[in-house]
């Protein structure tokens, strides 16, 4: 006899992650299933992940909605990668483009064709002045065709936005398809007895939300996942020490051009996002090495324009969840788990992790070996972002005493192994469901001053003069194609411009 479907989920918690979660389950099952969103205007958002990667582009296209329309909603802005300065070193300075920098020859990826021209001493400029992205970073310049000069695939692009305005647009839409909105605080989750699965919301008025399924997305408090299910949590702040973040928006200034920096301080970073109406700002730091008062200082002493609030202080811990799937709950956004914004991972994690669920959605049998297999991917994909996030830190020629305990500090083994394989012979070990593909890894360790000791032997197939002729015409190509696209500022007015401002 066939198990008896959900019918009833209820998501705790408002913002990008809750609004997300309930268009996505909205989208997929329709009127099949009864979605309440539970939210108190008194309670507050972090609302500071105001940065994407190109897989939202899919989840915009899944959800029906708009490109353009959706940033005019959002006072959005395009990015095609991240300006990482002063991460190896002072005053240097790399991006982490979105795509691949050049074009394979046959089956051999073209970086190791570069790296082959590079270790032997020839003059063949740099690897990002083979990245589309990168040089449509630093023109200023925007464009969506899928291929451009020479039959190179077009840049890849990600948003910059307004968290609250995203939460904003997403609830619109979700309400307008019957999602229903609930106001109140829980003050009491009432689970069953006989199996301690959650059965209902208590709301501070005494309204009572009862459901079958599920989502936790009350922030980093985790009032299901941790407060009632008792989860636990997995501390990573030994590989990721900063544990705070002071964050203020300012006035734009100038030309806003279409990725986002990351500039490295004496105990943390500091991120620049420019929007449409204004320029999102933090500096995540260590509270051991640094004051709030300190930070903020830095902070303010580096914006582009005027500030337009006071500065916040937003403390976190990073790691995750031990599981994220518990009982008849499932954890999404910083109920689940936080690594902090340095590759823009947050609201990504979201989107995957929801689209995970969807996929695994249970009935009413709840089926352990599902919800196991679950948790194991979540964890794999938590694991392999933040390897990725450790390199940076790791990886680094800085002289401040923060600095030199992240280069010195025992990295993870599989990252270890990684940095390690990728020394030989420039070929890197990327795993099925690591977000961070060859083309992000390789960017980050070259950039970061992780150099191998020679090419793939495959590189040789190809002759001196030949490889030389076919990377000077790439490049000829890409300039001629970045030439011709219109300013980003061009194409927002034209295609994208908020309405108000």
């Amino acid at each position: 006899m066939p198990a008896e479907p959900i019918r009833k989920l209820v998501i705790l918690g408002g913002g990008t992650a809750g609004w997300m979660a309930a268009a996505m389950a909205s989208r997929t099952w329709g009127q099949r299933l009864s979605i309440t969103l539970v939210e108190s205007e008194a309670i507050g958002t972090v609302g500071v992940g105001e940065a994407t990667i190109p897989p939202l582009i899919k989840l915009l296209r899944f959800l029906g909605l708009d490109e353009d329309v959706t940033l005019r909603n959002i006072q959005g802005t395009f990015k095609f990668g991240i300006e990482f300065d002063g991460w190896r070193r002072k005053g240097e300075s790399y991006m982490h483009s979105f795509g691949t920098p050049g074009a394979p020859i046959g089956i051999v990826p073209f970086y190791q064709y570069w790296l082959r021209r590079h270790l032997a001493g020839e003059d063949c400029g740099s690897l990002w002045d083979y990245s589309l992205n990168t040089q449509v970073s630093h023109a200023g310049k925007m464009s969506r065709e899928p291929r451009i000069e020479g039959n190179l695939p077009g840049p890849e692009r990600a948003f910059h936005f307004d968290a609250g305005l995203l939460a904003q647009f997403m609830r619109r839409g979700c309400e307008a398809s019957g999602v229903v909105r609930r106001e109140g605080k829980v003050s009491g989750v009432n689970l069953r007895p006989e199996d301690g699965f959650v059965e209902s919301l208590t709301l501070d008025s005494g309204e009572i939300i009862d459901g079958d399924m599920f989502i936790d997305c009350s922030g980093f408090v985790g009032v299901l996942i941790e407060g009632a299910l008792k989860a636990g949590y997995e501390d990573w702040t030994h590989w990721l020490p900063c544990d705070r973040a002071v964050a203020v928006p300012c006035k734009s200034s100038g030309t806003v051009l279409p990725y986002t920096r990351s500039t490295a301080h004496a105990a943390g970073w500091q991120w620049r996002i420019p929007l449409q109406h204004r320029t999102g700002n933090g500096h995540v730091f260590c509270s051991g090495a640094m004051s709030n008062d300190e930070a903020t200082r830095i902070l303010l002493e580096n914006l582009d324009g005027e500030p337009l609030a006071d500065p916040r202080v937003i403390g976190f811990r990073t790691g995750r969840r031990k599981a994220t799937w518990v009982k008849n709950c499932v954890a999404l956004g910083l109920a689940s788990g936080f690594m902090e914004p340095l590759e823009s991972t947050s609201i990504h994690l979201v989107q995957s992790v929801m689209t995970r669920f969807l996929d695994f959605f249970p009935d009413k049998d709840f089926n352990p070996i599902e919800i196991a297999e679950f948790n194991r991917r979540c964890r794999r994909e938590y694991e392999y972002i933040r390897d990725f996030l450790v390199l940076h830190y790791h990886a680094n020629e800085r002289d401040e005493p923060f600095w030199r305990d992240c280069r010195n500090m025992v990295v993870p083994d599989s990252l270890a192994h990684k940095i390690d394989y990728f020394r030989q012979h420039g070929r890197l070990l990327v795993e099925e469901g690591d977000l961070f593909r060859e083309d992000s890894w390789v960017q980050v360790l070259i950039g970061q001053g992780i150099m191998p000791k020679a090419a793939s032997p495959l590189t040789e197939t190809v002759g001196q003069e030949a490889l030389a002729s076919f990377m000077n015409g790439m490049k000829m190509a890409m300039d001629k194609a970045v030439a011709a696209m219109p300013t980003h500022d061009d194409f927002i007015a034209r295609h994208c411009a908020a309405t108000t401002v």
